[in-house]
């Protein structure tokens, strides 16, 4: 992909857009997936005050935190599945534990 459209292929607008879009409904979607899983673990369901205690906004902070470290992780692992797919030596194994 060429860095702001110079060299390389130049996509029509409405590839831009489509590709747009799709970008901001996968950040959507690891939003709604991030706030919902720590809201669970985080946030109890009788709460009685307006502001998050100090044990409620740490557990947050290491949840959002756990939360990127693993999509981080796992992107990398998908990128180095793909990498060896394309190279030939891919197959059905996923490459994980080696």
């Amino acid at each position: 992909m060429s860095f702001l459209g110079f060299g390389g292929s130049q996509r029509s607008s409405a590839e831009k857009i489509a590709a747009a879009e799709t970008e901001l409904e996968m950040v959507t979607d690891m939003f709604n997936r991030l706030s919902n899983s720590c809201t669970k673990k985080c946030i109890p369901t009788d709460y009685k005050e307006g502001e998050l205690n100090k044990g409620e906004s740490v557990c947050l902070d290491r949840c959002v935190s756990k939360f990127f470290e693993i999509n981080i992780k796992v992107s990398e692992q998908m990128q180095n599945m793909q990498q060896q797919a394309s190279r030939g030596s891919g197959g059905m194994g996923f490459g994980f534990g080696q």
